[in-house]
């Protein structure tokens, strides 16, 4: 069943340099108890893709096309109806758990606030008995009820807001770079932790990050996003294994591979920088960092397609080369 669908999803933020489009046109869906991993540079429109489903977005943000949650278009809602929905239908797991709890107030009142808020019958007493089994479940001991942010350690603050996350047993968690400056034994632990939830829960997962290669172990599909657009779209693994975008496989390639100590040495690199989106390029926004571009892509705008030959079902890139069934990584 769909339970998150994004249609022709278009996000324009207006400022001093004029209209500046964040999100262009970006179509996807999530399934009850399916993990979509959406993976790009910072400034690609992942965070702003986050943002707009739980309409969290400046009033700068001119946003049109479609979010169904549960066939219920999220932008046409009314803000008492979208209320209702935070926490309880959606929550988010922000990107830097310090910055998104509240310093001067102690981690059992800030986990039992949704529950107290959205479920009027319940007494603080009660909000704080679930609030500290949510917090054992995510693995802190009942005891740091009563810590403030500042004592806990980077990990432990992400548990707790995996913890509020899922305070009102909502049907779908975004986490927005949840691993971000994280130690890798942390990261593993917190992944492994979101991972459970999903499958123990049955919830949809939108997991967002730059690092390919995690989205590839914790997700089913994924999805890569540049200058706003979706690039490449499939099963996480073979996305990260078998690239048919450019861009999905320089990603890729940043990452050295256990066993290869070439690129342990020598890992990939992608030059140049993300385009202005005040002035994207003609054709293909990838086309001047792209080591395989033809004259085409200089010409036309390249639509999300499925490619042929690829290893896994489903996959879908917005490259010229990668339809025509050639090689779009570079070794």
């Amino acid at each position: 069943m769909t339970l998150l669908e994004f249609k022709d999803l278009r996000v324009t933020y207006n400022g001093s340099r004029g209209r500046v489009p964040a999100v262009r046109g970006v179509d996807l869906a999530v399934e009850a108890g399916r993990t979509l991993g959406i993976a790009g540079e910072s400034g690609c429109g992942k965070s702003t893709l986050a943002m707009a489903v739980l309409r969290l977005l400046p009033k700068t943000a001119e946003v049109t096309g479609e979010i169904l949650l549960d066939g219920e278009d999220l932008l046409t809602m009314g803000w008492g109806r979208l209320r209702a929905v935070r926490w309880t239908g959606a929550s988010i797991v922000f990107q830097g758990a310090m910055h998104s709890l509240n310093a001067v107030h102690r981690i059992g009142r800030q986990v039992a606030e949704p529950i107290l808020v959205h479920e009027k019958a319940v007494t603080p007493g009660e909000a704080a008995k679930r609030a500290e089994a949510l917090l054992e479940r995510v693995g802190l001991p009942p005891s740091r009820m009563r810590s403030y942010p500042h004592e806990l350690s980077g990990g432990q603050r992400q548990r707790v807001m995996i913890a509020m996350a899922l305070a009102c047993d909502p049907d779908l968690i975004i986490a927005d770079e949840a691993t971000t400056a994280l130690d890798v034994m942390v990261q593993a632990q917190v992944l492994q932790l979101i991972s459970g939830l999903v499958t123990e829960r049955g919830v949809g997962l939108v997991m967002i990050s730059h690092d390919l290669s995690v989205l590839s172990s914790v997700c089913d599909e994924a999805a890569v996003m540049y200058a706003g657009k979706v690039v490449e779209q499939g099963p996480a693994r073979e996305v990260f294994a078998d690239a048919r975008h450019p861009y999905s496989a320089a990603l890729g390639a940043a990452f050295p591979v256990i066993g290869d100590p070439a690129s342990r040495r020598n890992p990939g690199g992608l030059p140049g920088d993300p385009p202005d989106p005040v002035r994207l390029p003609d054709g293909c926004s990838f086309r001047p960092r792209c080591a395989v571009a033809v004259e085409r892509c200089g010409e036309q705008v390249p639509a999300l397609l499925p490619v042929p030959g690829a290893a896994g079902p489903a996959r879908a890139s917005a490259c010229f080369v990668a339809q025509e069934g050639e090689p779009v990584a570079v070794r």
